[in-house]
């Protein structure tokens, strides 16, 4: 099963510590159709890691897809999504939650600073790679089966190992505060959500401005504004979102084509090539042998601005 829920909202998440403990730990194997996969926030810092599975990473502005598991260290307070989202089963998943100010080290402890250093990174999103995955998967899951003293070791040695590593990538440019989308919200959130029922079919944009109670013009210039990219830009990348989506679970390219909302095959192929770098061909030959990672090309994805 596939979960495409919508995240073009944000909520506030409150994360209690487990009991008798500074900070939570969370073992998601369940079906993923049992969890939202809300975009959302909260003051802990979050390190996930995916043991198995596809999906979508959503930190801050960016989004894209990941396939064979991920590690993904999140600042606080920084939107983000559920990694079940646009995920298959099975899925499985280890999720750290923890408020910096549990972390107390003398100045004079060198690997104090490089954490500290960490976790100002983490306020853009970190993707480690999977080597490194690899190396803190079995303290991960023996954080699982530890209690007392032993989890909160567990947790500095992780911490540690991570500030070492050096094979990672910032998944923003720019740190995305929650508050960012606060204004013009609504207006964001119907546009949004109207795309994604109507995506696979033809959307006039006339009726979208109308959506938002806008002139044609106004809303161009809102959009834009908003976004960074024009809506025709948007809606194009929201269909061949979820096209890969659709190829993944086997589907013809031209099924794709049709189901997405686009009525001609060549220019479904030309716009799947501008976004991901890959024809559609060559994505479901590399998804059949998990070698695909989809990375939006346009950059940083939607930039959600406020002061205009």
């Amino acid at each position: 099963m596939v979960n495409t829920i919508n995240q073009m909202k944000v909520s506030f998440e409150r994360i209690i510590p487990d009991e008798k403990s500074s900070f939570r730990t969370l073992h998601n194997n369940s079906p993923i159709s049992e969890f939202k996969w809300e975009y959302h926030y909260h003051p802990e810092i979050e390190l996930v890691c995916i043991v198995s599975g596809n999906g979508t990473r959503h930190v801050g502005y960016h989004k894209s897809n990941y396939t064979n598991g991920d590690l993904v260290l999140i600042g606080s307070n920084i939107p983000h999504s559920g990694f079940g989202l646009n995920s298959t089963d099975p899925h499985e998943e280890i999720v750290l939650q923890f408020r910096e100010e549990i972390l107390q080290f003398p100045q004079q402890e060198v690997e104090a600073r490089s954490i500290k250093n960490l976790l100002e990174l983490s306020k853009y999103g970190i993707h480690f790679h999977h080597k490194t995955k690899k190396v803190l998967l079995p303290k991960l899951k023996l954080m699982l089966e530890s209690e007392g003293y032993k989890r909160y070791l567990l947790l500095l040695e992780i911490l540690f190992e991570l500030s070492k590593c050096k094979d990672y990538d910032l998944l923003n440019k720019e740190i995305m505060p929650y508050t960012i989308i606060s204004k013009n919200k609504t207006r964001l959130e119907n546009i949004f959500t109207y795309v994604e029922h109507h995506y696979d079919q033809e959307i006039n944009i006339e009726d979208v401005a109308k959506l938002a109670n806008l002139t044609l013009p106004a809303f161009c210039n809102f959009f834009k504004k908003a976004t960074q990219i024009t809506f025709t830009e948007f809606v194009n990348r929201y269909r061949i979102n979820k096209a890969c989506l659709l190829m993944a679970q086997d589907m013809s390219i031209s099924e794709c084509s049709y189901s997405c909302g686009f009525n001609n095959v060549t220019y479904f192929n030309r716009m799947f090539k501008k976004y991901t770098e890959k024809t559609p061909s060559e994505f479901i030959k590399n998804y059949s042998h998990n070698k695909v990672s989809v990375d939006f090309k346009v950059e940083n994805e939607i930039k959600i601005k406020v002061g205009f």
